[in-house]
C-alpha cells in the first residue's frame, strides 16, 4: 500500500483545479486515477472532501491516501510461444506484435507472462507478475526477449541491461528520407505532462537517453534503418526518430499524421492493413550467467514486415 500524501497549496499554486493540482503533483499517477480517488473520498481537504473541480486556495492542507492497489493473479494459459532459445538458466523468446509482455491496466490476460507460466516449471519470480521477465518491449514492437529461470539468472541478465552492457539492435522503417547515412541522437526523455501514457523530449523529470542509427536502405518516402539504443527508456526509438522528423512507420502514438500526409494513397492503405508499427528488436547480446561468455541472438523481420519491405520495391 502506498504511503499518506500531505500537500499544501502555494501562492501560485492558488485558483487551480484539484484534480490539476494533484496530476502536477503527483506525476506517478494518472490524472484518471487522481479523478476517481478524488470521487472515492480518498482525498480530503482540510478534512472535507471535495470535487475535481474545486479550486484550491493558498494555504489548504490536502492529504492523499492512496488506496491499497488490486492484486493481479497471474493466471497459466497455453498461449504458443516461439523458443528461439533455451537452456538450464536461460529462455529467449520471439515475441510477437499485439502481444503485452506482463499484465496491466487492461491487459490481465494473454500476455508474455501468462504463457511463460504455463510453459515452463522453473521460472524466476522476481516480480510477481513478471515472471522471469528480464526487459521489455512495446506491444505492438516485436522480437526477441530474455527470459530467466531462477532469481540468481535474472540478476546476471538484468544488471547487464541496467548497465548498458547488452548489444541491442533493432531494425524500423521511418518516414521520409534521412540526410545522414549515421547518426545519434541524444535526448532527453520524460513522461509527457499532457498525456502520461506518452513520453516526450520535452517532458518533466527527464532522463538522458542515447540513440544511434544507420540507414540500411532508403526509398523515396521512406528510410530502412538498424537502430542502437545505448539507453533503454520507454518509446525511446519511437520518439527519438519522431523528434528527428522521422516517425516510425505505423506508429499510432508518435507518427500518425506522416502517414496521413503521404502523397501515395495506397501506402497510407497500407500502414493501415500491416495493424502495427514497424520496428523490430533483431539481435541481443550479453553475458550468459552460468558461463559467464559472451552469447548472441539474431531475428529476421517477421513475415508482415518483410513483405511490406518487399512492396517498396
Amino acid at each position: 500500500m502506498f504511503e499518506s500524501i500531505l500537500l499544501r497549496v502555494s501562492v501560485e499554486e492558488a485558483t487551480q483545479r484539484l484534480d490539476l493540482f494533484l496530476s502536477q503533483k503527483l506525476e506517478q499517477f494518472s490524472r484518471s486515477a487522481l479523478q476517481r480517488w478524488i470521487e472515492s473520498g480518498h482525498v480530503t481537504i482540510e478534512g472535507e472532501r471535495r470535487k475535481a473541480n474545486y479550486q484550491v486556495k493558498e494555504g489548504e492542507q490536502i492529504l492523499v491516501v492512496p488506496p491499497a492497489p488490486v492484486p493481479v493473479e497471474l493466471v497459466p494459459e497455453p498461449i504458443v510461444l516461439h523458443i528461439v532459445y533455451e537452456d538450464d538458466v536461460l529462455v529467449v523468446v520471439d515475441k510477437p506484435s499485439g502481444m503485452v509482455v506482463h499484465p496491466g491496466a487492461g491487459n490481465r490476460q494473454g500476455t508474455l507472462a501468462n504463457a511463460l507460466l504455463h510453459h515452463f516449471q522453473a521460472i524466476s519470480h522476481s516480480g510477481s507478475i513478471r515472471p522471469g521477465i528480464v526487459h521489455r518491449l512495446d506491444k505492438a514492437t516485436s522480437g526477441l526477449i530474455v527470459v530467466a529461470k531462477n532469481d540468481q539468472a535474472h540478476e546476471f541478465v538484468a544488471n547487464q541491461f541496467k548497465a548498458r552492457q547488452v548489444e541491442k539492435r533493432y531494425l524500423a522503417l521511418v518516414h521520409g528520407r534521412l540526410k545522414r547515412k549515421e547518426g545519434t541522437v541524444d535526448v532527453a526523455l520524460g513522461r509527457d505532462p499532457r498525456a502520461r501514457t506518452r513520453m516526450s523530449t520535452r517532458g518533466r523529470r527527464s532522463r538522458r537517453a542515447l540513440t544511434k542509427y544507420a540507414v540500411i536502405r532508403t526509398y523515396p518516402d521512406f528510410s530502412y534503418v538498424q537502430v542502437f539504443p545505448h539507453t533503454g527508456r520507454t518509446h525511446q526509438i519511437r520518439v527519438h526518430f519522431q523528434h528527428l522528423g522521422h516517425p516510425v512507420v505505423g506508429d499510432q502514438t508518435y507518427g500518425k499524421k506522416a502517414a496521413q500526409r503521404l502523397k501515395d494513397p495506397d501506402q497510407t492503405e497500407a500502414i493501415r492493413k500491416l495493424g502495427r508499427h514497424f520496428l523490430h528488436a533483431a539481435y541481443l547480446a550479453f553475458l550468459h550467467p552460468e558461463t559467464k561468455k559472451r552469447v548472441s541472438f539474431e531475428l529476421p523481420l517477421p513475415k508482415e514486415l518483410a513483405e511490406f519491405l518487399s512492396a517498396l520495391g
